[in-house]
């Protein structure tokens, strides 16, 4: 419940100030990639402003989802041994009660 409320605030906000955005920016603009002949129409590409932005805004997303994942890599591969670890001092938990088990099947009654 908190997560669509959470979703209504922000995102529909930013959805509508994005689209509005988008709208109010469709004049085309040319992006140059040569820097000393920027009229040269072989490193350029033409479009709306407002792809130029969205474009930004999703390589920002997926750059900054790239780094974290690389950066969080040792927490995930800690959890995996860790996890393992623990999956083996469970089964060697069992086989100690099973033996103990055993054992006190073994005794005299009293």
């Amino acid at each position: 419940m908190a997560k669509k409320i959470v979703n209504l605030l922000i995102l529909l906000p930013l959805g509508v100030i994005l689209i509005v955005f988008c709208v109010a920016n469709r004049q085309s603009v040319t992006l140059a990639f040569n820097p000393f002949r920027p009229e040269d129409q072989v490193l350029a590409v033409s479009a709306p402003f407002f792809v130029f932005l969205v474009v930004a805004l999703i390589a920002g997303m997926l750059i900054g989802s790239a780094a974290t994942w690389f950066s969080q890599g040792k927490h995930r591969k800690r959890a995996r041994t860790e996890a393992k670890e623990a999956i083996r001092w469970q089964g060697e938990a069992d086989r100690h009660k099973s033996r103990a088990e055993e054992i006190a099947g073994q005794l005299p009654a009293r």
